[in-house]
């Protein structure tokens, strides 16, 4: 096993009803005013926000709130979040909501103290602090309430990218699996579509750390088994915490120790999509591309290939796990085909050209734009 580092300072509370304990964690570090950022504002039709928001009144705490977060969030909101902050002069923000809305909070809480919050995306200014950041996530797939990483779209200009900080990791996220019960079937499938290419991208990346393989492979399995419940019973709570606790610690680090910083390729080419195509989600993307290129690039990489496809779906041949895979996300009837996306076969250069503008992707193997291109034609 290679030498590595791993940290992850994240305060999980988990389990039922614990949405009330929020005002008492965000008091507990002496903050008095919060921004709260949210959605399209299901939050408020759910019980959450009231929760939320009776427990910050009962701890204290001062709020102001804004919403409007797209679910691929794009520049713009983020920046007028960053006024409205200023303005409003709030010491910290808690985000309510999945990914995308925990994503945006991470941009604005860096974007407080800089120029610009896309400069952080391309690498012209530093984040040196940030806005202390929590939330309550109401939808697992992302990873993002235990992670430093967040993703925006900047849509003049077809470009979704991310960017990762030490300051931005949250420092308390409650996730409590009841709320998330009478998900729409969409959302639930996404959660788990998305938290097993988290896992891909690190499992297949070049390195041999056993303990991480091993630990990658149960979390496949444990989402598999959990979408599969839900699929049949969406009240089923031990399948909902299954599948939560399973999408956060997907990207948390801990399935890429020692893994040389894994292969994310195929999150690149899908922000090329949805950055063309923001009403198609995150996950949607990457049920059509991941599959695609495991068969391009599985040739270079039959041991662990073939490693996977028998110890998550007890097939014989890497060609027998790939279509296992495919099987399984038309089963939870998630999208395989660039065509059930509408999209047309003469946008894959276009798109191919945008995953590489940054340069080559992938880890073990290389990938240009004749490979990008390649790819997307097998998901066609």
């Amino acid at each position: 096993m290679d030498n590595f580092k791993f940290y992850n300072p994240v305060k999980i509370v988990f389990g039922r009803d614990t949405i009330s304990r929020i005002g008492e964690l965000i008091s507990q570090f002496g903050f008095k005013k919060v921004l709260i950022l949210y959605g399209g504002g299901s939050i408020k039709g759910n019980g959450v926000y009231n929760a939320a928001v009776s427990s910050l009144s009962e701890s204290g705490i001062d709020f102001v709130e804004f919403g409007g977060v797209q679910p691929n969030p794009i520049v713009n909101h983020a920046r007028e979040a960053v006024k409205f902050a200023k303005n409003n002069d709030v010491d910290a923000v808690l985000a309510i909501g999945g990914g995308s809305v925990i994503d945006e909070a991470k941009a604005i809480s860096a974007g407080y103290y800089l120029k610009d919050v896309w400069n952080i995306f391309e690498g012209t200014e530093t984040i040196k602090k940030a806005l202390p950041l929590f939330t309550i996530l109401t939808l697992s797939a992302t990873g993002s309430e235990m992670n430093s990483y967040g993703v925006l779209t900047n849509p003049e200009e077809k470009k979704k990218w991310s960017f990762g900080s030490a300051f931005s990791y949250p420092l308390v996220s409650i996730i409590d699996p009841g709320v998330q019960m009478k998900l729409p079937w969409r959302q639930t499938i996404n959660g788990g579509v998305d938290s097993l290419s988290h896992i891909f991208e690190q499992y297949f990346a070049p390195g041999h750390a056993e303990p991480t393989l091993a630990i990658d492979e149960a979390l496949m399995r444990t989402i598999i088994k959990a979408v599969n419940v839900l699929q049949d019973d969406e009240l089923n709570y031990t399948a909902r915490a299954d599948l939560a606790w399973s999408a956060s610690l997907a990207l948390c680090g801990l399935t890429g120790v020692a893994m040389n910083g894994g292969e994310w390729a195929v999150h690149s080419i899908e922000h090329a999509i949805s950055a063309y195509y923001p009403e198609v989600a995150h996950a949607e993307g990457l049920a059509v591309v991941f599959p695609a290129w495991m068969k391009y690039v599985s040739p270079d990489n039959p041991e662990r290939f073939s490693r996977w496809a028998k110890n998550v779906f007890d097939a014989d041949t890497i060609d027998g796990g790939i279509d296992a895979l495919t099987n399984l996300f038309t089963k939870w009837k998630a999208p395989t085909t660039l065509r059930e996306l509408n999209i047309e076969k003469s946008a894959i250069p276009t798109l191919a050209k945008n995953a590489v503008l940054k340069g080559t992707l992938g880890n073990s193997r290389k990938i240009d734009y004749n490979d990008v291109v390649k790819i997307l034609e097998i998901a066609y």
